[in-house]
């Protein structure tokens, strides 16, 4: 902790933001979200010489790994140098008052298990993780006057929404000291378990021995709080999920940085949107189910199902031939077999290979098969995103993907550090002469692999 007036203006804070690991230019930006954040609490009276939390929590990139997760794959994974800032002030009581400091909204509540939060605004994530920390953790709770800002783009696949949950659960956890509780010990052992708990907080799944309730309406796995909490400077991250396991860190090719594009067309975990992620992820289950249907098996996922035997992918594909589960036929369920399997258990060992033995061509061809997968077999791509990823690696792009949810969202493109503003301005160029509706919610910039989710103290 340091005191309130540290945020608002103290040199000590950039020198600590480099330090964590981003870039000069990054932690600079971060040092002026930082200090809105402390004006924001200053204005509302909060003492300046009170003690304080702060966290940087990042966004993040999806290098391989479309809807793997929560289907017990694999993925590829790095943070970006966006992300969130928040502020928090201890309070004596259990309320919460959250600060919007771009916007000057305000959300209050009191931490409780009973939380009705409202889907569609953004105080549903705060107000999710406080209801499950309630509901998770006994004795007493108390809150905290808190405000945020975020250089993130919103609905833009680079998980706003998670970094946000992360953030609010990073403040509740250093307010209670959570971290030193039977519940927490009992079963959270590590970053990694911490991952999957906070995952479960959003998809609303039980952890462990921690009930689970609502959460925010989405299917989804751990992934996103795996690469916000678990991320590398200067380093891609590979993990396989159901739980959470480490598998390595590879190096970023030495002189390459990401350039990432926001299409502009939005990503949200609501309505037809989140109808249209929780139907991919119902598909997967409905693939488990007809596996466990027709062998007689419990598997919880598709990656349990393939691990079963070493015929288990032909297996598999009879069973899927003549099958219907959950409301979906034959051929949904095969393509969406088919993509988890090459892109769980085939492209993402080669590319992390090609990456590992410097061979940047290799990982491209990789990255293009993902691409061109999603379309083809997930089909959770619009033109918007297919345009970006083939048009980066016509301007040179080593290669280039769309990433997160889908139906809308981001590509990242890696390109050589001297290379990339120029692929970048071009970029941007093209998609606004191609898409020009799209253009005022477009953003593109350059990001580093950065460092995951920390707290400034």
């Amino acid at each position: 902790m340091e005191p309130l007036h540290f945020f608002a203006n103290d040199n000590r804070l950039l020198r600590k933001l480099i330090t964590s690991g981003l870039s000069e230019t990054s932690a600079r930006d971060k040092q002026k979200l930082f200090a809105q954040c402390a004006r924001v609490l200053l204005q509302a009276d909060i003492n300046s010489g009170i003690d304080a939390y702060g966290f940087l929590v990042p966004g993040r990139i999806e290098v391989l790994g479309k809807h793997t997760d929560y289907a017990g794959g694999r993925s590829m994974v790095a943070a970006t140098e966006k992300g969130f800032c928040l502020v928090a002030a201890p309070r004596r009581d259990a309320q919460l008052n959250i600060r919007a400091a771009a916007t000057g909204e305000k959300h209050q509540f009191e931490i409780h298990p009973d939380l009705q939060p409202k889907m569609g605004h953004w105080s549903n994530y705060p107000m999710t993780v406080a209801r499950r920390v309630a509901r998770n953790f006994g004795g007493e709770l108390r809150g905290a006057d808190m405000a945020f800002c975020s250089d993130l783009p919103a609905a833009a696949g680079m998980s706003s929404s998670s970094a946000m949950m992360v953030g609010i659960y990073m403040v509740l956890a250093g307010v209670n000291q959570l971290d030193g509780r039977d519940e927490y010990r009992r079963n959270i052992t590590d970053e990694e378990s911490l991952a999957g708990y906070l995952g479960a907080i959003e998809n609303g799944q039980d952890f462990g021995g921690m009930a689970g309730d609502k959460g925010v309406g989405t299917f989804g796995g751990s992934e996103d709080h795996t690469a916000i909490l678990c991320a590398r400077s200067g380093r891609l991250s590979q993990y396989r999920y159901c739980p959470v396991r480490f598998e390595k860190y590879i190096k970023v090719p030495k002189g390459y940085v990401f350039g990432l594009a926001s299409s502009g067309v939005a990503a949200e975990k609501t309505g037809s949107a989140l109808e249209k992620y929780n139907r991919v992820s119902r598909l997967a289950s409905a693939v488990t189910a007809a596996w466990n249907r027709a062998t007689g098996r419990d598997d919880g996922h598709m990656a349990a199902a393939l691990a079963s035997g070493p015929v288990a992918i032909k297996q598999m594909r009879n069973i899927l031939k003549g099958s219907t589960a959950g409301g979906f036929g034959a051929e949904e369920l095969t393509r969406r077999f088919e993509h988890f399997c090459v892109e769980s258990e085939e492209i993402i060992p080669a590319a992390g290979a090609a990456l590992e033995r410097g061979d940047i061509e290799a990982f491209g061809g990789e990255v293009d098969r993902s691409q061109e997968l999603a379309e083809a077999l997930l089909g959770n791509q619009v033109s918007e995103t297919i345009f970006l990823a083939r048009t980066a690696r016509e301007l040179g792009a080593a290669s280039a993907s769309a990433f997160g949810a889908g139906f809308g969202g981001s590509v990242w493109a890696l390109g050589a550090e001297d290379e990339i503003e120029t692929i970048l301005r071009n970029w941007e160029k093209r998609y606004k002469q191609a898409y020009p509706n799209r253009a005022h919610k477009a953003r593109f910039f350059i990001s580093r692999a950065g460092p995951a989710a920390f707290e400034l103290k």
